[in-house]
């Protein structure tokens, strides 16, 4: 594939490597220092049946409630809901920093026809979203059509307009190295704002093992054309520690400059008042 290059890995070899970085950089952090990171960095997020205006406009508060700039805790850096609720995050974030994001294009499947997908980005965007997470079509990478991966990536970031687009690829169905690889290196070149791992509508979702291959890809990528990527591990992650873990892979292998809203998030519901919970107890 133009410009990356051949991937020698396997799934046993890349869940040796994260589990030594983890166990290398764990012991000498500052481990309220990076949660206070960490909850700046969060997706906040509902993505159920039952979501209603008054449950999402409950979440925007939540989110508005942890920010405590004297002691340097952070407002979450984004709420994450489906397209219809788009107008009522944007309204209830209005004057904050809080980012208003939809699942858009067909979430959580990618199985309708890619102009309904395109025109459900266009009516988020125009109805607040400032990103949009979409997800690739699967089905269409397993079969072997990796030019409909480009095409689709590349419309619905042309459809996001200045938004960002993150693009989920939901690794767990993916499965091997192969092609979690092809679906990172497609998306980044179709024009990906970040990469994320998961719907967290399936399991597995989120692994060590899939983030690693997504971080390496965007390393190669930042090293041959100096464009930096986001990433974004989602689904599952419901605990500080399993949080760390992600934030210490991405600072090991892409380094501090990563370690920012802007180029790293954690799509999570219950983890952030466990979060908030453990800085005020601790901080």
């Amino acid at each position: 594939m133009e410009t990356f290059s051949d991937y020698k890995q396997t799934m046993e070899s890349l869940s040796r490597r994260a589990a030594l970085i983890i166990q290398q950089e764990k012991p000498g952090m500052d481990r309220i220092s990076v949660l206070k990171q960490i909850l700046g960095m969060i997706d906040l997020t509902t993505l159920n049946g039952d979501d209603t205006n008054e449950k999402v406009e409950a979440l925007c508060r939540q989110g508005l409630s942890y920010f405590q700039g004297n002691d340097g805790i952070p407002n979450v850096a984004a709420i994450c809901v489906y397209p219809v609720f788009a107008s009522t995050v944007h309204h209830a974030l209005k004057g904050s920093d809080i980012k208003a994001a939809c699942v858009a294009g067909a979430f959580p499947s990618g199985q309708s026809p890619l102009n309904i997908r395109i025109e459900e980005v266009k009516y988020a965007v125009d109805h607040g979203a400032d990103e949009i997470d979409m997800v690739i079509s699967r089905g269409r990478l397993i079969g072997g059509d990796e030019e409909f991966i480009s095409d689709e990536v590349r419309l619905i970031k042309e459809a996001c307009g200045e938004k960002h687009l993150k693009v989920i690829l939901e690794t767990g169905e993916l499965k091997t190295v192969e092609l979690i690889r092809k679906a990172a290196a497609l998306s980044i070149l179709a024009g990906a704002d970040f990469i994320k791992t998961s719907t967290g509508k399936i399991s597995p979702a989120a692994t060590h093992e899939a983030f690693v291959i997504m971080l390496d890809t965007v390393k190669e990528y930042f090293e041959k054309t100096g464009k930096m990527t986001g990433l974004k591990p989602a689904g599952g992650i419901s605990e500080p520690d399993e949080a760390i873990n992600y934030y210490l892979l991405v600072k090991n292998i892409l380094g501090e400059a990563w370690l920012t809203p802007k180029l790293f998030r954690i799509g999570a519901s219950r983890l952030v008042g466990k979060i908030y919970k453990e800085i005020l107890e601790n901080g």
